[in-house]
């Protein structure tokens, strides 16, 4: 058996309005499922998902890894976050691996990473 893609991850919020809009502005814009006021929402991205999940605020969780999305132009998705009004934690930089990269964590504290291949 060999595993061939992931399909979509699911992450939790506990304001769903506020997560949405959080994706939105960087440029998750088709949703596939959901949306700002329902418990779950579905992103398309790319061939899969990236998924919403409203949690109670009982539920706590803390940092669990990073997500990392390529992108056409990370510059450009910087620029968005910042035009935002987001702070991420990085700015974007040349790494030795071939990426050029930047993280953010949303609302909710999942860390993510916004990245493209660079031409060696």
């Amino acid at each position: 058996m060999t595993i061939e893609s992931i399909s979509a991850i699911t992450i939790a919020t506990h304001d769903m309005t506020r997560a949405v809009a959080f994706y939105r502005a960087l440029g998750f814009d088709d949703i596939a499922h959901g949306g700002a006021h329902t418990s779950f929402t579905s992103f398309r991205v790319g061939s899969g998902f990236l998924n919403l999940i409203a949690m109670s605020r009982e539920k706590q969780w803390s940092w669990w890894g990073r997500i990392i999305f390529h992108v056409a132009d990370v510059d450009a998705v910087y620029a968005k976050a910042l035009a935002a009004g987001f702070a991420p934690s990085t700015t974007p930089c040349n790494a030795e691996w071939g990426e050029r990269y930047f993280h953010l964590t949303d609302p909710d504290g999942t860390e993510l990473r916004a990245a493209a291949r660079t031409v060696s």
